[in-house]
């Protein structure tokens, strides 16, 4: 696949960093991508102004507005934007995460980059509730940006499931790892595959004496090393950059990106909504926490966005 090349930034106003934006602009240089910067803002002081008309309030609205495109025009100046095409795009919404989908949706963006924020104490990531509409319900592709630098001859990590045979498994990880290697062009960066697969499970040894779970061990083992070098030899990634462990997904993945130092984490997220979300989650939010660098969040081809 090609590299991004319309990019929707989310901007934070409380972000005094400017992660995104950062990140943004960064890959625009490398990719020649074209960036829209985009701030949904509200205030339902104005709506409830009841003194004032419609029309009054339309005015008061259109000025806040105006204010914020200059100020988002401020922050631009603070940074060397020659070369990189650049649009400015403010709207008045009450929702965040709807008003950044339907911007996707409408313009045809090919990548959702937003910043991540710190709690208090500077160790833990806060994820909001914008976060997860987005995850689960974007149209494309999102880029959580955290602190994690983005060095050149880095480490990038495809995150895929070698073990399941279906067809929706096999194209995801097909996703995932086209995505992590177009990212890698445009980084200069090595690309790993990282795989979990789970333990035998403790309670069919204990229901059937002769069940031998070293055998079953060794046999799902050599299922997933036979499983990742096939993806390896189709993706040409030597198996030095094969990664296999044993455990959970947000146990492994976190681990492998720590010892690799990884600048970017690639996963699939199969975008669940509604209360199969409430109650089973989802691969990519269980790893998040867990991550301190970028994670590019795909979703199958076939994922139509509840919003469109």
């Amino acid at each position: 696949m090609d590299a991004f090349r319309h990019i929707l930034v989310v901007i934070d106003a409380a972000d005094e960093q400017h992660k995104a934006l950062k990140r943004a602009i960064h890959m625009a240089r490398l990719s020649d991508a074209r960036l829209t910067l985009f701030l949904s803002i509200y205030d339902f002081s104005y709506e409830m102004t009841t003194m004032l008309s419609s029309e009054e309030r339309d005015v008061m609205r259109s000025n806040l507005i105006a204010d914020r495109r200059a100020w988002l025009t401020d922050v631009l100046s603070e940074f060397d934007t020659d070369s990189v095409r650049i649009d400015i795009d403010v709207v008045w919404h009450n929702r965040p995460f709807e008003a950044i989908i339907k911007e996707a949706i409408k313009h045809k963006h090919d990548l959702i980059i937003k910043g991540t924020q710190v709690s208090a104490s500077f160790q833990n990531l806060i994820f909001t509730p914008t976060d997860w509409h987005l995850l689960r319900k974007a149209p494309c592709p999102v880029l959580l940006v955290k602190e994690h630098e983005w060095p050149s001859h880095g480490q990038i990590i495809a995150a895929v499931h070698t073990g399941s045979e279906e067809e929706h498994h096999q194209q995801l990880n097909k996703r995932i790892i086209e995505h992590a290697q177009s990212m890698s062009k445009v980084l200069n960066a090595s690309v790993h595959l990282v795989n979990a697969y789970p333990s035998a499970p403790v309670n069919v040894a204990v229901e059937i004496p002769e069940f031998d779970v070293s055998e079953y061990s060794d046999a799902l083992e050599q299922h997933h090393v036979n499983r990742m070098a096939a993806l390896g030899r189709d993706y040409g990634i030597s198996s030095h950059y094969q990664h296999l462990s044993q455990g959970l997904p947000e146990q492994v993945i976190p681990e492998a990106a720590k010892q690799l130092d990884a600048e970017l984490v690639v996963l699939g997220t199969i975008g669940r909504t509604g209360l199969s979300a409430a109650l089973l989650g989802n691969t990519a939010e269980h790893v998040l926490d867990q991550l301190n660098c970028d994670v590019l969040a795909i979703k199958p081809e076939d994922f139509v966005s509840p919003l469109a």
